[in-house]
């Protein structure tokens, strides 16, 4: 959280879940330099035993104002856990009863940063007909497998 706000000049808005951790870390990181609220989801259980994998529903959410003054149009923790999907979906360590995968950090990092240099540098994305990056202004082209192998050695 502290490179994060490192990064950014002017106010921002920040949503998190109820999880301590992140109110600490968005506290100590913005201070009262961000416009925070937290939303947590209410799930109930499923009762049908051929559901034992399957996501609870979620029955509804509450949100509250930690610090500064949010915007509630935009409280939302949807493009995190999109984004959280697309990694699951892509990468196969992050699907869970799974152990194909090895276990040192080294290893995960370089499967997480190949997983976003593909999605942002080198797939065309069907809303936007371009990559993020060229959305973004950051590329003028799709890159090839041979530069994202290039970048990474």
């Amino acid at each position: 959280m502290d490179d994060c706000a490192s990064r950014i000049r002017g106010r921002v808005q920040i949503t998190t879940d109820g999880h301590k951790a992140y109110l600490n870390a968005v506290e100590g990181a913005f201070g009262g330099d961000a416009d925070s609220a937290t939303l947590q989801k209410i799930y109930g259980a499923s009762m049908e035993p051929e559901r034992q994998y399957s996501p609870a529903r979620c029955i509804g959410c509450d949100m509250k104002v930690v610090s500064g003054n949010p915007d509630p149009k935009h409280v939302s923790t949807s493009y995190v856990e999109r984004q959280n999907l697309t990694m699951r979906m892509g990468m196969r360590r992050f699907t869970r009863l799974t152990n194909g995968f090895s276990k040192k950090i080294e290893n995960h990092i370089a499967a997480v940063a190949i997983h976003f240099i593909h999605y942002n540098f080198a797939r065309i994305h069907k809303t936007l007909r371009i990559t993020p990056a060229m959305a973004a202004g950051l590329s003028d082209h799709v890159w090839s497998l041979e530069e994202i192998v290039l970048l990474a050695a």
